[in-house]
């Protein structure tokens, strides 16, 4: 009786066996691919040519921004060294005219951080949008299932790493 029991186990465990065999062979077939998105936007010409429009285009507030900080610099110096010896409402008039700037500043500061950030999120989001269809190009092109980013990804083998393909593409534009 024990001896039918343990084979009928083992057809059961044969037969269970047989059941399941797609399971790993569709496993084996599935084609992953990686991209580091932080070497793409560290590399491609078209990043650094982002980076450059927007240098142009904000370098003369900058400027401007330096060069207020600078007075602002110089009144407070004026005030810490004369201060003393000035008169009381002399004093009082280069302290507002201190804060004055000061809020002046802050405020025309904030302003150029805003658009800046505007502008630059622009540029991103068009970069974005051809880095990824660079990349669904590539991944169409030599069949992948899936490609992830480094967003998540704890390890990646050399073998699945798409990432100087896509450089590669992006570069020949």
């Amino acid at each position: 009786m024990e001896v039918s029991i343990l084979k009928l186990l083992k057809t059961l465990m044969v037969a269970t066996a047989l059941s399941m065999p797609f399971l790993p062979v569709q496993a084996a077939e599935l084609k992953i691919g990686f991209v580091s998105i932080a070497e793409i936007l560290k590399s491609a010409p078209q990043a650094e040519a982002a980076s450059k429009r927007l240098e142009k285009e904000f370098a003369p507030r900058q400027k401007g921004l330096v060069e207020a900080q600078k007075a602002l610099r110089k009144q407070e110096e004026r005030l810490s060294k004369d201060g003393a010896v000035m008169g009381d409402s002399q004093r009082r008039s280069l302290e507002g005219d201190i804060r004055n700037q000061a809020r002046e500043l802050k405020r025309t500061s904030d302003e150029f951080r805003e658009d800046f950030n505007l502008r630059r999120n622009e540029e991103l989001g068009k970069f974005q949008k051809e880095v990824l269809e660079v990349i669904n190009g590539v991944a169409k092109e030599e069949g992948f299932d899936l490609i992830v980013n480094d967003g998540a990804t704890l390890y990646v083998s050399s073998q699945v790493d798409v990432t100087k393909k896509v450089l590669g593409r992006l570069t020949s534009k």
